[in-house]
This record gives C-alpha cells, sequence and structure tokens, in this order.
C-alpha cells in the first residue's frame, strides 16, 4: 500500500554547469538512482492495488522517465572525450 502522504516531487533537478566539482555530480547521479529506484517501487505497489489510481500511476512513470534521462544527460558530461 501506498503511504497517504507520498506526493512525487514537482521541481525538477537544477542542471549542473562545467564548473560543477566531479564528485558533486556523481553524488547527484546517485541521488538520483535512488530516486528512480524508489519510484520503481511505489509504481509496482501501486500496480498491484485491485483498483489503482492510474492517474497517479501515469504521472509517476512520467517522473520516472524523466529521472532517467537525466540521469542519462548527467553521466554522458561525465565521460572525458577521447583525443584520437
Amino acid at each position: 500500500m501506498i503511504p497517504g502522504n507520498f506526493q512525487p516531487p514537482t521541481k525538477f533537478p537544477v542542471e549542473f554547469t562545467m564548473t560543477d566539482d566531479f564528485e558533486t555530480i556523481l553524488a547527484r547521479i546517485e541521488q538520483l538512482r535512488l530516486e528512480h529506484r524508489d519510484l520503481d517501487d511505489v509504481i509496482d505497489r501501486l500496480s498491484a492495488d485491485a483498483a489503482p489510481d492510474l492517474l497517479q500511476l501515469q504521472r509517476l512513470k512520467k517522473r520516472k522517465l524523466v529521472l532517467k534521462d537525466l540521469i542519462a544527460k548527467l553521466a554522458s558530461g561525465n565521460i572525458p572525450d577521447i583525443i584520437a
């Protein structure tokens, strides 16, 4: 059962700039991955309900996709360019 006071975050994460240090970005990626896993658990529990709230389920899935895209974007920015 989903806690009655659960509300998905309404604010989307702030973008990082080139001046942010590597550890800060890695910490943010890990935080986003944790939130992504948590949303996965909530979606699974909500889907298992006999009469799930389809609107809430849709919103959670959309938020999960946004997190996935942001994680990929931040992770790809941490791959150094290889000079051939």
